[in-house]
Formats: structure tokens, C-alpha cells, sequence
């Protein structure tokens, strides 16, 4: 357990939160009185995060029968029925403790034949919103029909899953480069992709493009999919449009054996308001697992709020935590929406000053579970990856614990992809200001890991535009082939690999890409709607472009790979910040260094200088590896990439001798160069 200290190691390193450090330690102490309440209850919070062994179906092997349980402590009566009591609503009442927690108990003798695996169910509960079938809380299936559309929840139980020889540890795959992907929407096909398709067809793709994570949308189940899965009904089941449970552990288990770990996006930011499906009003109140009123509603996403104080509340969410990471052996999560999460206003803000961070629309309950939340996660898997989607900046967010952070891992580094946008929408070419995006590519503390990420799902939606299309638009339906001869094209085609080079080469520790982007998929993400006819035609990933000799995209792709496999080799998102080299303004050029490795960006739209001199890290023969310009990236190649550039001494105006090169700087290009002695 911990103990308080009388000064946060995280503010000892950091003067600017020194006027601030009472309210931090008043956050500190509220995460403490809740791990004592815990410990004392539990003895550890891994043991205390049992809610998915308790609730819902559970067997007694002494009573030879079924236990059912759900929290309900509002509702009046509760009633479990189903095709294993031909759908009896009042038939098997169930039981209510001091706690609120309602129970019924079916023996083997009397329903062994009855319920079975694949059992439909739901329970019928009476409270101040009336009589209404729902769907359990703790569910861990959940199918629609068909025909009516309507969602149940079915008794799942087909024996424990094989995980022997599964001893996948993330920490052995180095630097994360996450490969985020939508099950539903990653086959070629128009429908619904499922997890059989993708572990047989995506991971192998995964795997061969040189990620070495998957990070998985949409996994609890949801009743729209057109929510991309964040508006959550049943929080303990896997989504049955793409398969059963045990489509998803082997989805998994084959990612394990193939190298890549799995990371998990996880939706405890809100939930669905639907009571047909989730567990809004479950028991009868609107205060069941959020605040009542106003307070418990988003506006903004149309969704109900977590009550994050409440204690029940806590467990619950903590226990799908342990569920995901017990049951099917991801090895980490994304949690969405923390920004929403942690401020009552959720981020609609500006955030201009540091009171911003400590002032009354702070929502220090949420934060006192994220920290919660994490301690679970590294106490149940040390290894497994904890990123936080926050875009507010919040302190301590990826501070360990024991510091006074909350303690994830990661941050999604958002400021990256907001500026690509601005910066390819509002501003031309020749106006863009080399030193601004240094500055934005490196703004982060030295303690605080970053994901970088030029593009993700976001701008890949219906609404937005993804990096290629913005850079090519329409010009992309007709001169992708590569007999095409088009100034659009060829300005789009080498800005998507010099922004891409300079977010993994200074963004961050880690990286990330949404499936497709890396080989420009055209046009958005659709997903089927009343106002596209319900069509599949653009919920989905048209895989064989980048496998067409004749067209463009193989380019982009092979030089997403050959750009993985030189950040991997040498080690650059380990290597810490960029070392900055050189930064020339009038030329739109800028060159900074990661140990061996050098790379030279010209942004400049037609300022190619022969024999330019550039500052370099040390003596040595530089010898370029990798062009956004050659050939086989559909590249002029108008610099050779056999000629050796060897380092010169030079006396500088400050008298410091330091070494320089000259290269051919061609425009609208970027070089890494390799410094050999």
C-alpha cells in the first residue's frame, strides 16, 4: 500500500504544478481512502475486480445448479425467463438482498435439459419506468434477431478455451507501431467482416506491413453500428455481428503467436442511452450508473455519464477491465474519451491557464478511477499498455502512480494529426513555417510517451477527409494508375510519405495508423444509414488497390513498410527526442539527427539546390537508405542513392568546428541518410 509523502516526486520535477500541489494531493488522497477501502474489503485490487465471477451466470458445483445475479437495488421486482421456460415473464422471481443485488437459483435436476449453451434470456423488471424486458448488465453475449432486430442476451457456455502456450508478453515487441483496425470493416467485401476473416486474411497483412500491435475497435457489443462501437450496451460482450467469443480469444491467440499484441479500445467514457439494449435505467432510476438529471447525460454524443464516484459503479467498470485482459488476453487498452471523462464541461473548453487543470470542472471521481483502473491493469499484467485519449493535457496523466499521476503509459499524442489537417487545408504550400511544426511534433515532456499518429479513424470518417484524399481528392478516381502523369497526384503522393516520415521520426515513442491509410485508401468511411441506402460500399477496406502493380497505392505501401522496417532497425522511436541539425527557413528545410541516422526534409514545393551544405552530427561518410523520391516509392529518384557524402570540418561563427556534408536538396523531399565512420 502506499503512503503518502509530504511531496509529489512529480511536482519536485516539475516547478509549474508546485501552486498547485495541494489539490494534487488532495487527488492522491482520495485514490489512497479508496485502495484502503479496497484492500480492506478484498485485500488487493485484483481480487476485488471479480464482479464478471459473481454476477450474471455463475456455477455451484456444491449445489449442483446455476446461480443468476444482477445489481438492481431501485427495481421492485426482477424476473429471469427465456426459451428454457418457453418465456414465462413471471415465472422464476428472483431474490433481493440488503445490497440491492437480486439472485435466483436453478438446479441442474430441474434445468440441466433445459438450459443449454446458446440459451436465449432476459429478465423482466419492475420499477418507476414500469415493466420492461432488459437485457442483464453482465452479459456476455448478446445476438439479434434477424427479423425483429430485437437484441437478447444468450446463456454462454461452451467449456474453457485452449490458452495453453499462450505466454505472449507485450513487452518483448519493442516500440509500439499500433495498427488500429475495425473488425466489421477490414474485409474487401461489402457487409460485416468477421473475426474468422480477419485472423485468417488481416493479421497476416499486419504482420507482413511491419506493425507489431493491433489495436481493435467496436469489441462490446453496440447496437448501431454506425457508432464505430463507442456507444456501448453490453459492456462484458464481445460484438456478435462478427462472431462468438471464442472467434475473438482465437483472433487473438493467433496474433500472439504471430508476434503482435493486441490492444483493446475501451469505451468507459459514457454508454448508450437506449433501454432496449444497455443498462440506462436498468433497476427503474435514472441514477442506476450515472448521476441523476442532467448531470448523467452527454450532450455532445447524445449518451449516458459514468457516476465514477459511486462505488458500485467502480467495480463494475473495474471489472470489465480484469474481464478483457482475464478472459481474452489483450494486452492492453486505449481508453476513449478520457477528456470527456475527467472534466464535467468534457473538454469544451479552452484550456489557458493551469487553474484550467485544478478548478471546479475537474471531475475528480473520474480521475480517481483511471488511477484505479491502472493500478488494476499493472498489477494484473506488469506489461500490459495503458494510452489515454486526452487531448486537454491534463497533468500526471502517464505520471506513474507513485508519483501522483494517474498512471497511464501513453498518451495519444492528438495535437499531430489536428495540425497535419490545418496545415494541408488553410495554409499553402510554400507558406508552410518549418519551425511550427518542429515545435508540434516535439511539444511533449521528456517523461510523458507519446503515440504519434498523422491520421487515425477520426479522419478517415464520413464528414472529414483522410491525409491522401485531402491531398488528392478526385484526382484519386482517375490518375492513380501509374501511367498517369498529373502535378496533383505527384505533390499528394510525396507529401503522404514526407508527413508520415516526420510524425514517426519526432513525434513520439510509439506510432499509430489506421488500416488502409498507409497506402492512401480513397475517399471515407460510411457506415450503413438510412441516408446512404444502407449500404456497405464504403464500410469497408478495398485491399486489393495496394496489391495493383498498375496503380500508385503499392507505392505508398512499400514505402510504409520500408519506412517501419528502418524506424525499427535503428531503433529511432526508442531514441528519444530528434536532434535537431539545422533548420532553414528560406529553403523550407530542416535536418535533425537520431543517433546514426540522419534525415534532411525539403518541404520547399520547387527549390531543388545542388550541392547544398548542411550541418551533420559528426564525421563520418553519409550515405542515404531511404528517399520519400525513389523509384520504387514512384519517385523521379533525382538524387542517386549510391553516392557516398563525405563530412567536412568546418570553423563556425561561434568558433566551434562542427561537420558538414553536401547533398543534392531536392524539393518535396525527405532523405535519411546513414553516418558510417
Amino acid at each position: 500500500m502506499e503512503q503518502t509523502s509530504r511531496h509529489l516526486p512529480m511536482v519536485e520535477r516539475d516547478e509549474w504544478l508546485a501552486p498547485v500541489e495541494g489539490e494534487l494531493l488532495r487527488r492522491r488522497e482520495r485514490y489512497l481512502n479508496h485502495m484502503k477501502d479496497i484492500e480492506a474489503s478484498a485485500g488487493n485490487i485484483v481480487d476485488y475486480a471479480n464482479g464478471y465471477r459473481y454476477f450474471g451466470w455463475q456455477w455451484d458445483d456444491d449445489l449442483d445448479g446455476w446461480w443468476f445475479r444482477e445489481w438492481l437495488p431501485g427495481a421492485y421486482d426482477v424476473y429471469l425467463f427465456g426459451d428454457f421456460n418457453n418465456w414465462q415473464r413471471t415465472e422464476l422471481r428472483l431474490s433481493k438482498d440488503a445490497a440491492g443485488v437480486w439472485s435466483i437459483f436453478l438446479p441442474a435436476a430441474m434445468y440441466g435439459d433445459r438450459l443449454t449453451h446458446g440459451s436465449l434470456y432476459k429478465i423482466h423488471v419492475h420499477g418507476d419506468n414500469g415493466w420492461l424486458d432488459r437485457i442483464p448488465a453482465y452479459a456476455t453475449r448478446v445476438v439479434q434477431d434477424d427479423k425483429t432486430k430485437d437484441y437478447t442476451a444468450q446463456f454462454w457456455n461452451p467449456g474453457p478455451f485452449d490458452w495453453k502456450g499462450d505466454c505472449f508478453d507485450i513487452a518483448q515487441v519493442g516500440s509500439l507501431l499500433i495498427y488500429e483496425a475495425h473488425v466489421g470493416m477490414a474485409q474487401e467485401r461489402e457487409g460485416v467482416g468477421t473475426y474468422r476473416e480477419f485472423t485468417e486474411k488481416i493479421l497476416p497483412i499486419i504482420k507482413r506491413d511491419g506493425y507489431n500491435a493491433v489495436q481493435l475497435m467496436a469489441i462490446a457489443e453496440h447496437p448501431y453500428y454506425g457508432s464505430f462501437g463507442y456507444h456501448v450496451s453490453s459492456f462484458f460482450a464481445p460484438t456478435s455481428r462478427c462472431g462468438t467469443p471464442e472467434e475473438l480469444k482465437e483472433l487473438i491467440r493467433r496474433a500472439h503467436e504471430m508476434g503482435l499484441a493486441v490492444i483493446m479500445d475501451l469505451v468507459h467514457a459514457h454508454y448508450v442511452k437506449n433501454l432496449n439494449e444497455g443498462i440506462n435505467e436498468l433497476d427503474g432510476t435514472d441514477h442506476l450508473y450515472s448521476l441523476p438529471g442532467e448531470a448523467g447525460y452527454q450532450p455532445y454524443w447524445d449518451s449516458k455519464l459514468f457516476d465514477y464516484g459511486k462505488r458500485e459503479v467502480q467495480h463494475f467498470l473495474l471489472s470489465n477491465v480484469k474481464y478483457w485482459l482475464d478472459e481474452f488476453h489483450f494486452d492492453g487498452y486505449r481508453f476513449d474519451g478520457v477528456t470527456s471523462m475527467i472534466y464535467h464541461h468534457h473538454g469544451y473548453v479552452d484550456f489557458d491557464c493551469r487553474e484550467r487543470f485544478f478548478d471546479s470542472g475537474v471531475n475528480t471521481d473520474a480521475l480517481c478511477y483511471l488511477t484505479l483502473a491502472n493500478r488494476l491493469i499493472h498489477d494484473f499484467r506488469p506489461t500490459a499498455v495503458t494510452i489515454a485519449e486526452d487531448v486537454s493535457g491534463m497533468p500526471g496523466m502517464c505520471i506513474p502512480i507513485d508519483d501522483g499521476g494517474v498512471g497511464f503509459d501513453y498518451r495519444l499524442g492528438m495535437a499531430i494529426p489536428d495540425f497535419w489537417i490545418k496545415l494541408l487545408k488553410d495554409i499553402p504550400d510554400e507558406q508552410w513555417n518549418i519551425w511550427e511544426m518542429w515545435s508540434v511534433m516535439t511539444n511533449r515532456l521528456p517523461e510523458v510517451k507519446t503515440v504519434a499518429y498523422a491520421e487515425s479513424h477520426d479522419q478517415a470518417l464520413v464528414g472529414d477527409k483522410t491525409i491522401a484524399f485531402r491531398l488528392m481528392d478526385k484526382e484519386m478516381y482517375f490518375h492513380m494508375d501509374r501511367a498517369s502523369e498529373n502535378f496533383i497526384i505527384d505533390r499528394g503522393m510525396a507529401l503522404h510519405m514526407m508527413i508520415r516520415l516526420m510524425t514517426i521520426s519526432t513525434g513520439g515513442q510509439a506510432y499509430l495508423n489506421f488500416m488502409g491509410n498507409e497506402f492512401g485508401h480513397p475517399e471515407w468511411i460510411d457506415f450503413p444509414r438510412e441516408g446512404n441506402g444502407w449500404s456497405y460500399a464504403h464500410a469497408r477496406r478495398l485491399w486489393s488497390l495496394s496489391r495493383n502493380g498498375l496503380l500508385r497505392y503499392s507505392w505508398l505501401g512499400a514505402f510504409d513498410k520500408a519506412m517501419l522496417r528502418l524506424v525499427k532497425r535503428y531503433n529511432v522511436l526508442g531514441d528519444g527526442y530528434a536532434w535537431n541539425q539545422q533548420m532553414d527557413e528560406q529553403n523550407k528545410t530542416m535536418v535533425f539527427s537520431h543517433g546514426r541516422l540522419l534525415f534532411v526534409f525539403n518541404w520547399h514545393p520547387t527549390a531543388s539546390i545542388p550541392d547544398y551544405e548542411l550541418q551533420v552530427q559528426g564525421p563520418g561518410r553519409y550515405v542515404p537508405i531511404l528517399s520519400t523520391d525513389e523509384k520504387r516509392f514512384g519517385g523521379p529518384e533525382r538524387q542517386s542513392m549510391d553516392v557516398e557524402h563525405l563530412s567536412t570540418p568546418v570553423v563556425c561563427d561561434d568558433g566551434q568546428t562542427r561537420h558538414h556534408i553536401r547533398i543534392y536538396n531536392t524539393s518535396r523531399t525527405a532523405t535519411v541518410y546513414l553516418r558510417k565512420r
